[in-house]
């Protein structure tokens, strides 16, 4: 058996909100001592674990005490429900990562926005402002895009995807080859022509991105087939150490 104190600091619930927990009927203690003292055995504890997840999830109090005291419950099943809503949203996150550095170094107009909905984009475009409107990289961005007509953004997101279609039929070379080291440095000149100065270390977080997962490697390996994105970033990596 573990006090209130013991699990408030096995897994970071204030003592406060335990005791709240219990008068609203959602975990009850399994035990009362005589003086008062509430007692928790392991499968309290773990009840208390599976609050926590659905917390994580965005549920409300009533809507977790509804779901744990349905005369259905399935602890597993409920597991694996959480695991793979879990799942969903780190997938979204990843989109969100990748979406973000896409944005830093081509611009919401340039990017292939499938996966994503279509009315949250210019929140994102927003949110990209906020954290990046003040780097040089955004600003020198901002005065290179300034005046460029949707015909000119397309094509040069098109041609930012020709560069991985090109890469894909380097492949399968060794990514230190000469020729995929020409295709890195042709890259960083493009991106340094069009949209701002690519440093590497730019161009180290663009290489992550598009080996991350989400969209962003998925559509880059539709254009230059499975595992284009992974092979830019060791291409990329090996032209860093290079030119450092």
């Amino acid at each position: 058996m573990k006090t209130v104190k013991e699990v408030s600091k096995l897994t970071g619930v204030s003592v406060r909100a335990l005791h709240h927990y219990d008068t609203i009927g959602l975990l009850k203690p399994t035990q009362v001592t005589e003086a008062g003292y509430r007692l928790y055995d392991d499968t309290a504890v773990e009840k208390l674990y599976m609050i926590l997840l659905f917390k994580e999830l965005g549920l409300q109090l009533q809507q977790i005490a509804d779901i744990l005291h349905a005369p259905d419950y399935d602890r597993n099943s409920c597991l694996e429900k959480q695991i793979n809503l879990m799942q969903e949203r780190a997938q979204k996150l990843q989109d969100r990562i990748a979406l973000a550095k896409g944005m830093l170094t081509v611009g919401v107009n340039y990017m292939d926005f499938e996966g994503f909905d279509p009315k949250k984009v210019d929140d994102y475009s927003a949110q990209a402002k906020a954290l990046y409107g003040k780097t040089d990289a955004y600003k020198e961005f901002s005065q290179k895009s300034a005046g460029r007509t949707k015909e000119q953004e397309k094509d040069l997101g098109a041609q930012v995807m020709d560069f991985f279609a090109k890469l894909g039929k380097m492949r399968p070379c060794d990514p230190g080859c000469e020729e995929a080291q020409a295709w890195a440095k042709e890259l960083q000149a493009f991106f340094t022509a069009n949209y701002y100065t690519c440093t590497p270390q730019i161009l180290s977080s663009l290489a992550e991105s598009y080996a991350g997962g989400g969209s962003m490697t998925e559509n880059i390996d539709k254009v230059g087939g499975t595992g284009t994105g992974a092979f830019a970033k060791e291409v990329i990596d090996i032209y860093i150490q290079k030119i450092k």
